[in-house]
């Protein structure tokens, strides 16, 4: 729970929503590409993110897939939090960015988490607010950006959630979150190797210059 302290501001200063935590949950590891929550999934446990990162997916009737946003360490699914209220089946998919810890909420518990501690509906209206302006974002980007710049906006993401400008990734695993094809990723990318963005090796993609976030 250490790590989790420190990412938590609502948490930091109440001992009895850890202890509640730490009763009723359970901490599981998963590997990078390791499915944590599937579609159409009944929602038993709300995943909080204990070390590393998710990437929250959707996947439309045409089987294509679209990212709608990462989590971080200390951070939840509004998706998987609703869900797991209203009893109904996931709405998404949860994978492993990198080697992850999660620790799992019993979904039961969530109503005497918010009866017994407010600091609990705190977290989950930042985390609600948090995921709705990114959401937002998904939408402004498909319907106004140009594919080339939501390909380099999600790899400056990517490199700002592992804290590096050297991203292990393939070019399918791109297009599969752009929800678009893999021939038009590697495209764009070799044109932004070209204009000195990247460089492209096997599996890897490093961002150079003004691409880097800071």
């Amino acid at each position: 729970m250490e790590n989790l302290i420190d990412h938590i501001e609502e948490f930091k200063y109440s001992p009895g929503i850890w202890e509640s935590l730490k009763e009723y949950s359970i901490r599981k590891t998963f590997n990078e590409g390791e499915v944590i929550l599937e579609e159409e999934a009944y929602i038993q446990f709300i995943p909080i993110v204990m070390n590393g990162s998710l990437r929250v997916m959707r996947t439309e009737e045409d089987g294509r897939e679209i990212l709608l946003y990462y989590l971080g360490t200390g951070e939840s699914c509004i998706m998987s939090i609703l869900g797991g209220i209203h009893q109904e089946a996931s709405k998404v998919k949860a994978i492993a960015e990198e080697k992850t810890e999660i620790l799992f909420v019993p979904a039961h518990k969530m109503v005497m988490l918010q009866r017994e501690h407010p600091e609990w509906m705190k977290y989950i209206f930042r985390i609600y607010h948090e995921r709705f302006i990114e959401l937002l974002d998904v939408i402004n980007a498909i319907a106004f950006r140009k594919m080339d710049e939501r390909l380099l906006i999600l790899l400056r993401k990517k490199c700002k959630l592992t804290d590096s400008n050297i991203l292990l990734v393939t070019h399918e695993q791109l297009s599969n979150e752009l929800g678009t094809s893999r021939v038009v990723v590697s495209r764009l990318l070799k044109q932004m190797q070209e204009e000195k963005l990247v460089i492209l090796g096997r599996n890897k993609i490093t961002l150079i210059g003004e691409s880097i976030p800071c």
